[in-house]
């Protein structure tokens, strides 16, 4: 069964199409490192919890809206390959390309699917 990598991040609003230029490009290099599908999704009705949140768990500020992506590959160790391909990748260094969100506030995590369907 495939493994998924996902990703929730606070991105600031105005910066949408900044956002969506960048994780296009991520994506690409993404499919061509082998993933077999990238999602990306700028938040709708992403509510204020109480007690937990999306916002509350990467505290989103007024003037940001949550974006929640995910990765699909075949295996862990083709994520695995890719990310590593990725952080040396000059594309990618943060000092060529800066990230138009706050990386330290990005929950990131990889996932074995229970199933599909």
């Amino acid at each position: 069964m495939s493994y998924i990598n996902g990703f929730i991040a606070p991105v600031p609003t105005k910066d949408r199409d900044v956002y969506a230029a960048f994780a296009r490009k991520a994506a690409d290099f993404f499919k061509s490192h082998g993933a077999l599908s990238v999602v990306e999704a700028w938040g709708h009705d992403v509510p204020d919890g109480k007690v937990t949140s999306l916002p509350m768990a990467v505290k989103k500020k007024d003037d940001e809206t949550v974006v929640f992506s995910w990765i699909v590959w075949p295996s862990k160790a083709e994520s695995d390959r890719a990310f590593e391909a990725m952080m040396s990748d000059p594309q990618f260094d943060p000092s060529n390309t800066p990230m138009p969100f706050d990386g330290q506030r990005v929950i990131y995590g990889g996932f074995d699917p229970l199933f599909e369907v």
